[in-house]
């Protein structure tokens, strides 16, 4: 019989084990080791039943064993010094904490920062980013203000802390996770805000012929590590649960309440529709990650954003939290946040929406993970006009100032669409990609909203990603590298790596086995699994999402080929495959049933596996227990990548195209780089032929024969310094305490000492003096150029070291030369005149305006380098609080028959 309702009974713990349900409601646990030992001490069989959740353990573990761990002198010390040790870690300053008040110093890529104490150590690798494209550090600030800010709000659609909280479906997600344990390990004051999903994302199992299935179990919030957030009332103790609401179209309310999970020192606020009062539509708001319709998916995205600041606010005044002056939208999704700030200070302090504008702007930072226009989240502007204004939410805002945020103006833009990463960048002054090339990609792709500016000034920085090694590194890498992994022994290293590998064998047989019960085989069919895998064998491992950009089929190319390498008599390699499709992607869905199918044959099957329901748990036993990480995306698709990242902490080399992270930190120490057939005349079919072959000769030239070179040892020399080299060298840049303290100094603290700097009264100046300049720019030009070179040389002609004296006559329409820049933009030049390798000179005023309102600009250039040169003059709007000079978007360049009068030089 099915139960009509379901509800979560407590246990309660005898007075000497009250601290574990601290201990359990905190997330650390899902990171520091001594705290799931002691857990697991508590009953090893529960524990391991419960998939390592403490929660869940402790609603199962009997009364009698409860009351003889009260009783355990033993269990009790070690209870006291793990509860004490959290306490610590809480109360404890960290490296934020250590920060000064003044401008924050260059930040160090290559120390070990993600140690789970947060301490930074000395060391040299200092990146200098002076250089850095589109690099948005902002100014200094006001004398005297603090450097950092005083809190954070962290916002994204989905955040993977543990497999015991499911509310993540891949990397955006794990990155999500990673950033908020890297905060609370350097102390960062950061609250992360999201979505309570009902279903989570989808469990996933495959039909006897292969197809994917989904599952969609139903969460109880009750049962997993949260705490609703309650409203307080003086001298009545708890009142009824913080909520926030939303207006939907004909003013009908959308309720949420507020869970909270606590990951370490973070609070992660996570918003939950399916509450009394909302009706059945509004309470499946938040039923399942990145499910339904367009409508649905606008429903979430409002939630997230305005719901989420809502939510925010409750939390800050429940818990007297400190406000954030930094909001971080990860991704676009939540990217309404902005809208919901505007409206606040438009409300509270009688801003303009201009001004109210200039200031959220000026406190928000956008990252964007998407290297695609079809990745970005569109949706009809007709959709989003019926649920704002008026007769659904922020009605002080008028919906054409909505739509506007969202409007792809640039050429090849659908007007009738409104674009979230677009709303994200119009809203935030400082944005980023996620690895150096994405940075590059993502400037290009969006260098439209700039218009007059090359790609390499569009104003959007990179931060490369990084991962939580505490999360990802397996214990046993963990204790060794106390001990040095410069210095450890090559046989004590190779011990290691064979040891994971075992780990790992064991780990696939029991789910394959589970997989193939749940495919209907019978016990009598599966005697073949006890043989699946070698520990001695070159294991390589493949797990990601299945879209059809990351190619997961690309090594079944050539079948007899792979075959071949699966089956070498001396040198074989075996393949664990993980991965799961969106579940409204039937072509995602065909190529894991291609890559099941091929798995499936009996003459491969004990060498390579297909893992159903890929996730954190299965993540954190494959990536140590594999030799080598394969990645063979479409170039330059991928925004980071950052699976490759946790299997390099354990000392797993890399196999992957030049693309995310590994364009930017590959070396022939750490692994190997996949040649790509970029030429414009190759189509898909022989792109794909041509790098799976390139793939075949590398694993059978290089890899595997590196990796079954033994020498007199008995050991594969080559193989272990490789693997030395990746824990030594590349393991510590790929950390996400390096990640979090590049946010905090190139983008937090700029952020919040620009939005300090905008008090009501300057956002207001600020605005207008932007709207002063809009309104007067179809008048700037730059009327004429004149150049003399000195010393002059034979003929006319450019020498190295010596100057090109410039002199420039411009229309400023009105404005003040102090509301321009007038520059001279110098440097290489190809066939077609097009500048490279640019040079940006100021030049002075000299005088002006004369009787025809022109200004007088002056300046050298030298000429510092040989062989095809040239220059152009522009003119910039320019004011102490813009953070880029792109700012605006606006330019003024001579037109063709000035530059005529110009010249270039070519010698």
């Amino acid at each position: 019989m099915k139960a009509i309702r379901r509800f979560s009974v407590r246990p309660v713990l005898p007075e000497p084990l009250r601290p574990l349900h601290r201990l359990a409601r905190n997330l650390r646990w899902s990171w520091h080791p001594e705290t799931r030992e002691l857990f697991e001490a508590v009953d090893p069989e529960r524990w391991r039943a419960s998939g390592g959740d403490p929660v869940r353990l402790l609603s199962s573990v009997p009364v009698a064993r409860l009351a003889e761990l009260a009783a355990d002198h033993g269990f009790l010390r070690r209870l006291g010094a793990v509860a004490e040790d959290l306490d610590d870690y809480l109360t404890g300053p960290r490296w934020y904490q250590g920060r000064t008040a003044a401008a924050p110093d260059r930040v160090n890529r290559s120390d070990d920062a993600a140690r789970s104490d947060g301490a930074v150590p000395a060391g040299d690798g200092v990146r200098s980013d002076d250089a850095v494209p589109g690099r948005t550090d902002g100014g200094a600030g006001p004398e005297g203000s603090p450097a950092l800010p005083a809190a954070i709000a962290y916002f994204s659609p989905e955040f993977g802390i543990t497999a015991a909280l499911p509310q993540y479906s891949g990397g955006l997600g794990i990155l999500a996770g990673d950033h908020l344990k890297a905060a609370s390990d350097l102390g960062v004051p950061l609250i992360g805000v999201g979505l309570l999903y009902r279903h989570g994302y989808f469990r996933q199992s495959l039909s006897r012929e292969g197809w994917q299935q989904e599952q969609y179990p139903v969460l109880d919030p009750n049962e997993l590590p949260l705490t609703l957030l309650h409203e307080h009332h003086p001298g009545a103790g708890m009142g009824r649960p913080a909520r926030v609401t939303l207006t939907l179209p004909g003013g009908r309310p959308l309720h949420a309440q507020i869970w909270q999970a606590q990951v370490g020192r973070v609070p992660l606020l996570l918003l939950d529709s399916d509450v009394e009062g909302n009706g059945p539509g509004e309470r499946d708001v938040t039923d399942r990650l990145y499910g339904g319709g367009s409508e649905h998916r606008l429903l979430q995205e409002m939630l997230l954003g305005i719901g989420g600041v809502r939510a925010v606010r409750a939390y800050c005044r429940l818990t007297g939290h400190t406000a954030p002056e930094v909001f971080h939208t990860n991704e676009g999704h939540a990217g309404f946040l902005g809208l919901e700030r505007i409206r606040e200070l438009m409300d509270t302090a009688g801003a303009d929406f201009d001004a109210a504008h200039e200031t959220v702007r000026a406190g928000t930072v956008f990252t964007t993970h998407t290297p695609v226009p079809a990745g970005i989240d569109r949706f009809d502007r007709e959709l989003v006009a019926r649920h704002f204004g008026d007769d659904g939410e922020l009605p002080g805002i008028g919906v054409e100032r909505t739509l506007a945020l969202g409007r792809e103006t640039y050429p090849g833009g659908d007007p009738g669409v409104f674009n979230m990463a677009v709303m994200g960048l119009r809203l935030a002054q400082r944005a980023n990609g996620v690895s150096t090339l994405h940075g590059q990609v993502s400037r290009e792709m969006f260098a439209g909203l700039w218009p007059g500016f090359d790609a390499d000034e569009v104003p959007i920085t990179s931060v490369t990603n990084g991962v939580h090694a505490p999360t990802w590194r397996a214990p046993e890498v963990t204790r060794l590298g106390a001990r040095q992994f410069g210095h450890l022994p090559a046989g004590e290293l190779w011990e290691l790596r064979r040891t994971l590998r075992k780990q790992l064998v064991a780990e696939v047989r029991q789910r394959l086995y589970a997989s193939w019960r749940q495919r209907g085989a019978g016990t009598a069919e599966l005697g073949w699994i006890d043989s699946v895998l070698d520990p001695d064998v070159l294991t390589i491992g493949f797990a990601r999402r299945v879209p059809s950009y990351k190619r997961l089929t690309l090594m079944l190319r050539d079948r007899d080929r792979l075959t071949e390498l699966l089956l070498h008599p001396k040198r074989p390699v075996q393949i664990v495959v993980a991965g799961k499709a969106h579940p409204a992607d039937d072509g995602g869905k065909r190529l894991v049933q291609e890559l099941v199918r091929f798995a499936d044959d009996a003459r491969v099957r004990h060498r390579l596996v297909f893992l159903p329901d890929y996730g954190m748990g299965m993540a954190q036993k494959l990536y140590p227990g594999c030799d080598v990480w394969l990645n063979n995306p479409l170039r330059p698709l991928e925004a980071c990548g950052t699976s490759g990242m946790k299997a390099a902490l354990n000392g797993c080399l890399n196999l992957s195209v030049l693309d995310g992270w590994w364009d930017e930190w590959y070396e022939p120490d750490f692994g190997w780089a996949i040649p790509t057939a970029d030429g414009s005349a190759v189509d898909e079919d022989r792109r794909d032929d041509l790098e799976a072959t390139a793939l075949y000769e590398l694993l059978e030239n290089r890899v595997a024969p590196q990796f079954y070179d033994r020498g007199p040892d008995g050991l594969p020399g080559h193989w272990i310094d490789m693997v030395r080299q990746t824990l030594t060298t590349l393991a510590p840049k790929v950390l996400a305490g390096r990640m979090v303290r590049e946010y905090v100094e190139r983008l937090y603290a700029p952020a919040a000492r620009a939005h300090r700097a905008l008090d009501p009264a300057t956002s207001g100046e600020l605005s207008a003096w932007k709207t002063r300049v809009r309104a007067a720019w179809p008048q700037v030009a730059v009327d004429h150029v004149e150049t003399r070179i000195t010393p002059p040389a034979p003929g006319g002609a450019a020498e190295l070291g010596s100057a090109l004296s410039l002199r420039v006559e411009v229309r400023l329409g009105g404005l003040d030369p102090a509301d321009v820049e007038v520059q001279a933009v110098a440097g290489r030049v190809d066939e077609s005149d097009h500048l490279t390798d640019t040079a940006h000179i100021p030049l002075k005023p000299t005088a002006g305006p004369d009787d025809q309102g022109r200004h007088l600009y002056e300046g050298p250039l030298a000429l510092d380098r040989t062989g095809p040169f040239g220059y152009t003059v522009r003119i910039l709007p320019t004011h102490p609080l813009l953070a880029s000079p792109a700012e605006l978007g606006l330019t003024a360049l001579p037109s063709e028959s000035t530059s005529e009068a110009a010249g270039v030089l070519m010698r």
